[in-house]
């Protein structure tokens, strides 16, 4: 996958939640969780390939931040594109909410 459809499978997946409870920013967490998550696991296996001699008890707590690992910008774009995608989202969705519409 590439940025755009890291950031559209994001949009997606917030969508379905935020359709469903009405809280975009509930989806916003959960999809940017999922992509999070998934890049910081295929960091700690880069990490225990190039540093650890393939052993994932050489993996220290740190491991998945360590600067060395993310040198190239799709690495980081793999996961800062559905945080500011979802982010978009949720932002323009809670400021189409009108006042009076039984809020307070």
């Amino acid at each position: 996958m590439n940025l755009v459809e890291h950031a559209l499978a994001a949009v997606a997946i917030q969508a379905v939640i935020g359709l469903t409870t009405r809280n975009w920013w509930i989806g916003a967490a959960l999809a940017s969780g999922y992509f999070l998550g998934r890049e910081v696991a295929q960091a700690e296996y880069r990490w225990i390939e190039q540093f650890g001699d393939g052993l994932r008890a050489n993996l220290p707590w740190w491991g998945a931040a360590d600067a060395r690992l993310w040198t190239q910008p799709a690495q980081v774009a793999d996961w800062l594109g559905p945080i500011l995608a979802t982010t978009l989202v949720a932002v323009v969705n809670s400021r189409r909410r009108k006042p009076g519409n039984g809020a307070g």
